[in-house]
């Protein structure tokens, strides 16, 4: 089965293209993005970003991750990503980033709640769970916005290796709901 494409009122969550390489390392490849997360390296070389989309379609077909390209629905701008990684039974792990560009706009909380919509009605996931590094607490709104959790604080291996802090989220699949 191919991989859904998913819209909400002003986004289509689609399966990357190869074409969307250049793309993807203009914005993940802005320092600015890459300090917002765990694993997005800085410099973001030539070559990552096709590696990275290449991958996508063994994910979705051997139900590992659920990978998606966040764009305009008008202009089909591609913006970012939003992603289940982990799969493991009926639990997974949300995890997103945008382009600079599109931070502050709702997009990103639009497409994650849409994805865990899509993961609670469709893929059998009954728990999500997400972190993000605790200096950037953005990425906690959108969280709470989606109706997840605060559990606990934690730590985590970073991109350089180093233990970072970061804050840990959950949101269970209400019953009767989806």
């Amino acid at each position: 089965m191919d991989q859904v494409i998913i819209e909400t009122s002003r986004l289509i969550l689609r399966p990357f293209y190869r074409e969307d390489a250049g793309k993807v390392q203009a914005l993940a490849g802005d320092k600015r993005v890459s300090e917002t997360t765990l694993h997005i390296p800085h410099p973001y070389l030539d070559g990552m970003a096709e590696q990275w989309i290449a991958g996508h379609p063994a994910c979705w077909q051997q139900k590992t991750a659920v990978i998606y390209a966040i764009t305009g629905k008008t202009g089909g701008s591609l913006m970012g990503t939003v992603s289940l990684v982990d799969i493991q039974g009926d639990q997974a792990e949300l995890g997103y980033w945008l382009g600079i560009d599109y931070w502050g706009q709702g997009y990103c909380t639009e497409a994650a709640k849409a994805l865990a919509d899509f993961a609670f009605s469709e893929l059998g996931i009954n728990s999500l769970i997400a972190d993000h590094l605790s200096e950037n607490p953005a990425s906690g709104k959108v969280m709470e916005k989606i109706g997840m959790q605060y559990q606990h604080n934690s730590q985590k291996l970073d991109r350089h290796n180093r233990l970072a802090e970061v804050k840990v989220y959950r949101l269970e699949k209400v019953r009767g709901t989806f």
